[in-house]
């Protein structure tokens, strides 16, 4: 009998603190998206559009974050980093060309409107990811 190789644990420790997180950003940037979508999307239509690319990455990186698994570890990490990346980006565009965004996006001002979580939250959750990796190795 073949045994399975061990998954790697993400959700323990600090990882659950990042699971309960990002749960709650999905929840914060579904329900905005949906909202600003169905009722105001004339308004806005880049902000909006945004802020529902951010609930999509907040679900994928708390699904790989649940599911576990090195696989599972390097997309969430991308994925992290995309969405590091994501926010550095609109965060610069929304100071230089305000005039571009009539309304916010979850990354505006770098999350300042969700209390700079948006940017807290990719650099936490990739020393996490990257902790993880290192004690998964050694073990």
């Amino acid at each position: 009998m073949t045994e399975r190789p061990q998954r790697t644990k993400l959700i323990g420790g600090p990882g659950m603190l990042l699971v309960w997180l990002y749960g709650v950003m999905v929840v914060g940037a579904v329900s905005r998206s949906v909202y600003q979508i169905s009722t105001e999307f004339d308004r806005a239509p880049l902000a909006y559009s945004l802020s529902a690319v951010a609930a999509l990455v907040y679900a994928f990186i708390t699904y790989t974050l649940v599911r576990g698994g090195e696989t599972a570890r390097k997309a969430a990490l991308a994925c992290c980093a995309a969405e590091l990346v994501g926010v550095f980006v609109v965060g610069t565009w929304t100071l230089v060309d305000p005039s571009a965004f009539p309304d916010a996006t979850v990354w505006s001002d770098f999350g300042m409107g969700y209390l700079f979580i948006p940017v807290l939250l990719p650099l936490t959750a990739i020393m996490w990811l990257r902790r993880s990796r290192t004690s998964s190795v050694t073990a």
